[in-house]
């Protein structure tokens, strides 16, 4: 192996021309808030899009009057609706209850048999690695997401699979402190908006206004030295990035 070999092997794939991909979040409403403008973005390219939502989002409300089951069928509903008005056609669910994600590796077996059947060029999910994440179905969801797409390729993984290997070139975290890859979504922030408006239940209007205010800012900061206004960003990797690799924080 030679230094342009080395140079290579840090650098994140490109995922800019991907044909399919699967956006992950472990909430109905994650992937509008952490990547809603790349979604679009990649949907006006003519991407196929899935979502694969791993809880029922059955502890997202402040009513006290509505069970667990009205909130996860009112949920279920509106990460449809804001999924598809993005340009998402393809909607998966494991149907976890909000609060209950504590096993990785059953987790991430049943995300890459999701993989093996859709397979996907990129998978997108949350930074687990993200500092003060308090959540733990962030946490749990993004990684148990990492070792999916590093073990989806192996041809017996998971134990008793009947489906085929297939290996995502890429993996991009959003809700990252650390993005290696900042795409133009200054045309789409409005509709990236509109869509977590049309999650009812979630968000009254102080919040959307805060929301507002703070994802334009930091779109900003992101584009900043760039040829366009506002930026969503991911931290990309490739699998040999994801295993005894000391130098991913860098890349």
């Amino acid at each position: 192996m030679d230094l342009s070999s080395l140079n290579t092997l840090m650098v994140p794939p490109d995922i800019h021309n991907c044909k399919r991909i699967l956006c992950v979040q472990p909430h109905p409403d994650d992937n509008e808030i952490g990547m809603g403008g790349i979604i679009s973005t990649y949907a006006d390219k003519g991407c196929e899009i899935h979502y694969l939502t791993v809880t029922n989002g059955d502890l997202g409300t402040m009513d006290e009057r509505l069970s667990h089951e009205e909130v996860a069928e009112i949920r279920s509903k509106e990460l449809e609706e804001a999924g598809r008005f993005l340009g998402a056609s393809v909607f998966h669910s494991l149907h976890y209850g909000d609060g209950t994600l504590e096993n990785i590796p059953r987790l991430a077996g049943e995300i890459a048999e999701i993989i093996r059947t859709v397979k996907p060029e990129a998978v997108f999910c949350p930074d687990p690695w993200l500092t003060y994440e308090a959540h733990y179905d962030h946490i749990i969801t993004g990684k148990a997401v990492a070792h999916a797409f590093l073990s989806s390729g192996l041809a017996r993984y998971p134990k008793g699979t009947h489906t085929h290997p297939w290996q995502v070139s890429a993996i991009g975290f959003y809700f990252t402190a650390s993005p290696n890859l900042v795409i133009d979504t200054t045309d789409v922030f409005e509709k990236k908006f509109k869509a977590i408006e049309l999650h009812r239940s979630q968000f009254n209007d102080d919040i959307l206004a805060l929301y507002r205010v703070y994802f334009k800012e930091k779109g900003r900061q992101l584009a900043q030295g760039k040829d366009f206004e506002l930026g969503e960003g991911l931290k990309v990797l490739a699998p040999v990035h994801l295993h005894c690799f000391v130098d991913a924080v860098h890349i």
